[in-house]
């Protein structure tokens, strides 16, 4: 049985600084793809950054450049580094895994598990 559980979200200030951790159980990140969403309220789920089997990340233009994802295989988990955080970066961010793939996907029907979320939020 497959579980993720992401931790390390809280109520910030714009330009501060936060780490998302996503930890996995029943698979492994060295053979699957992982990636974050995120999803504010009213609105529908936004890909933020997904990490192949091999470490290759990809970003949203938006997050580019501000965030970034790292694993670490021995941990069987993920980090997203968010910097300069946004009012607009505030969503609920969800941790995902591909069960059969390495490869990165964007779209949210490729990743069969997903963690519980944990809430950012950004205030000005």
């Amino acid at each position: 049985q497959v579980h993720l559980v992401e931790s390390g979200g809280g109520l910030v200030q714009a330009g501060d600084s936060l780490r998302l951790s996503c930890v996995a159980s029943g698979l492994s990140f060295t053979n699957s793809a992982m990636a974050w969403w995120r999803q504010a309220p009213g609105t529908g789920r936004i890909f933020v950054a997904a990490i192949s089997g091999g470490g290759a990340a990809a970003y949203e233009v938006g997050v580019e450049g501000r965030f970034t994802l790292s694993k670490d295989n021995a941990k069987n988990a993920a980090y997203l580094q968010m910097n300069d955080l946004r009012p607009e970066d505030t969503a609920v961010y969800y941790c995902a895994a591909r069960g059969g793939s390495a490869d990165i996907n964007v779209f949210d029907s490729k990743y069969e598990y997903w963690g519980q979320g944990t809430q950012v939020t950004v205030s000005s």
